[in-house]
């Protein structure tokens, strides 16, 4: 396992402060509002392009791609023949194409490909194995397209990065071809909520709490009908063996910070080529600071390092 240096800093830069803070409003406001409804809190969430500043020359298309929406990030100059298949965070439940674009621009305008950014179904109307199937249906979609699965990655953050290293693990079961790549911004794999930075970083995670996570579990796995150790829904419960290029982040300062580590821990095992990537100070998805915040940034252009390597 290659695990990249993390350059400390005495403080966050304003940029990482302001995602630090949008977390702590939203905090807020779930504590202080318990009749929130699906609705309301899926509106809070598509604010998390907030600390994103809008990536230049990147245009943005609309589409459905093997019967799934989304949009298309477009970099000039982008490699078509790539494409980063995104899928979102926010729990299986909140998130969407719209509040990810961004992050998906910067990323792929790093890379020098093209993305397409899933609104892939939301539990807790569809459960598991919805969000999984959604992203096999628009990697199949690509491919008949006409895009190699080699030149395919799959990458999301939070959730949409559980889905990110589950969809190759699905693929891999029906005897497809497999992406060339995995990226995993801070995945949330733990079903059982076992990390054991839920209790060591509680105080310095902005947003994520053992009982938000054990709502968002509640409408995953649809009330406790399904075992929290499914393996195409808790990764960490999978044979990893054959999995491509596999990157992974966290922030240090997060609370799933450990299922990063274990996730990449179990792929070294299982003879991944994988590289780990924790930031000191970091919240959640800190990649969301890009183009404001200098860790945000630094964290993109080794990602694209590693890609072309």
């Amino acid at each position: 396992m290659t695990t990249t240096p993390s350059t400390r800093v005495p403080q966050t830069s304003a940029g990482a402060e302001a995602l630090r803070a949008l977390y702590a409003d939203w905090s807020g406001i779930i504590a202080s509002t318990p009749d929130l409804t699906t609705r309301l809190f899926r509106a809070i969430f598509d604010e998390w392009h907030q600390p994103t500043r809008e990536p230049e020359d990147v245009s943005y298309r609309e589409d459905t791609v093997g019967g799934v929406p989304g949009i298309w990030t477009l970099p000039a100059g982008a490699d078509a023949s790539r494409v980063l298949l995104y899928t979102h965070g926010g729990g299986f439940a909140v998130g969407s194409a719209a509040s990810h674009r961004k992050l998906a621009g910067h990323v792929a305008k790093a890379l020098g490909v093209t993305a397409f950014v899933l609104d892939y179904r939301r539990a807790p109307e569809h459960p598991h194995p919805a969000q999984v199937e959604d992203g096999v249906a628009a990697f199949t979609g690509l491919t008949e397209r006409g895009i190699a699965p080699a030149d395919i990655t799959t990458i999301g953050d939070s959730a949409g990065g559980n889905l990110a290293v589950a969809i190759p693990l699905a693929l891999r079961e029906r005897g497809l071809p497999l992406p060339g790549h995995v990226i995993a911004f801070s995945p949330w794999l733990d079903m059982e909520n076992r990390g054991e930075t839920l209790v060591t970083n509680a105080e310095t995670d902005a947003l994520v709490t053992v009982p938000l996570l054990e709502g968002m579990i509640a409408g995953v796995l649809a009330g406790g009908a399904i075992d929290p150790r499914t393996p195409l829904a808790n990764p960490l419960y999978a044979d990893l063996t054959g999995l491509p290029r596999l990157y992974v982040d966290a922030g240090g300062a997060e609370s799933l910070a450990a299922d990063a580590t274990r996730l990449a821990a179990n792929a070294e095992a299982a003879g991944v080529d994988v590289t780990l990537s924790v930031v000191d100070d970091m919240q959640h998805v800190f990649p969301f600071c890009a183009g404001h915040a200098p860790e945000a940034d630094d964290e993109i252009a080794a990602i694209a390092a590693w890609y072309r390597r």
